[in-house]
């Protein structure tokens, strides 16, 4: 109910009538039926949970994601066909649009459909080699696996797409193969090293969440992926940096000179901002959306200063909004929130192989 006052007190020019609208929810509340959000409440619940999330820093533009309302689909051959339609949408030819698509919602028994891939995106992890090198991202390691057991054939090198695992409650999990034709993969190069496209990292160009659960008025929705576009340190420092990830900072560094004859002591800090200096450089090359994190933290801040003047507090997790490289040259560092953990919301979930397949 705290859920539809608010579609009536932010969607006045909508010409509906809420307090019918209220009266009818109620009453179905009141006799124990579940009760069906329409596609305006879809739209705006759906945003509203973007404008919540405590963790994101580009809440700037909430009020444009374009909702794709696909409730009534749970066979996962469907889903799978609908879900390139996604891709096509939200890639807009480097273009990147924000877009969600919310499939069939989780009812009393649980979950109807759950995607298992974190983003429809991703590499494929294999493990380390017998030089001591690790095969792939390790991130996704334990999907890979999953997917390697249900069939998938895999190529076996450092940038796999993987495969989509998509089940039904009821039924077993159903593999599909790895959306190539689809994914806009950006190959890196560097403004001034020539060297570094020898390197042969690339990155995928939209990232769709498709793990998580979208929550709008009490009601769940487990298989709801959405997109927004990339700021670069989330590429560079993080994917491509982290030591638990490709861990690539070595082998700049090592190519820039940085570590003979003695060891630069900033040489991770120079080779991180080389790395994302290539991000950037590649992806504004072949003409496709990404943010660098100086705009991110200002567009935050207008952000916070537009939900001010609606008199809303913002919700925040400063560990997340900070930046994750040069953090106290940004705005968003100087600044304390919390968490009000608001909704509707986008929450985690536990990934769907580790659930009953009886169930999901």
């Amino acid at each position: 109910m705290e859920f539809i006052d608010m579609c009536a007190d932010e969607l006045r020019d909508a010409n509906i009538d809420w307090a019918a609208r209220r009266a009818f929810v109620l009453e179905s509340l009141n006799l124990d039926k579940a009760w069906s959000p329409t596609p305006e409440e879809i739209e705006f619940g759906a945003r509203v949970a973007w404008r919540n999330n405590a963790k994101c820093i580009g809440r700037l533009f909430w009020s444009s994601l374009q909702v794709r309302d696909r409730r009534k689909l749970s066979d996962p051959d469907l889903v799978a066909e609908d879900l390139l339609e996604h891709i096509r949408l939200a890639t807009n030819g480097g273009k990147i649009l924000p877009i969600i698509t919310v499939y069939s919602p989780a009812d009393r028994a649980g979950p109807q459909l759950r995607i298992w891939n974190d983003q429809l995106f991703g590499y494929a992890g294999y493990g380390r080699l017998a030089d001591g090198c690790y095969l792939g991202d390790p991130k996704n390691e334990a999907f890979t696996q999953k997917a390697l057991a249900l069939g998938w054939q895999s190529d076996r090198t450092n940038f796999d797409l993987l495969p989509w695992i998509i089940q039904k409650r009821g039924e077993e999990p159903r593999l599909f193969k790895p959306p190539k034709t689809e994914c806009l993969e950006i190959r890196l190069k560097h403004s001034k090293f020539d060297w570094f496209r020898d390197l042969n990292l690339r990155w995928y160009a939209v990232p769709i969440l498709s793990g998580m659960n979208l929550s709008i008025g009490g009601i769940e929705f487990p298989a709801a992926p959405f997109n927004g576009w990339y700021m670069e340190t989330e590429i560079g420092s993080r994917d491509l940096g982290d030591t638990a990830r490709y861990n690539v900072l070595p082998k700049i560094a090592e190519l820039m000179g940085l570590l003979r004859p003695t060891e630069d002591p900033l040489w991770k800090d120079r080779a991180l901002v080389e790395l994302n200096e290539a991000v950037l450089h590649s992806f504004n090359e072949d003409g496709v959306r990404i943010v660098d994190h100086h705009r991110a933290s200002s567009e935050f801040m207008r952000f916070v200063a537009a939900e001010k003047k609606q008199g809303r507090l913002t919700s925040g997790n400063w560990s997340w909004l900070v930046p994750p490289m040069s953090g106290s040259t940004t705005d968003v560092f100087h600044q304390n929130w919390k968490d009000l953990k608001n909704t509707p919301a986008y929450l985690y979930q536990d990934h769907a192989w580790k659930q009953n397949l009886e169930t999901i």
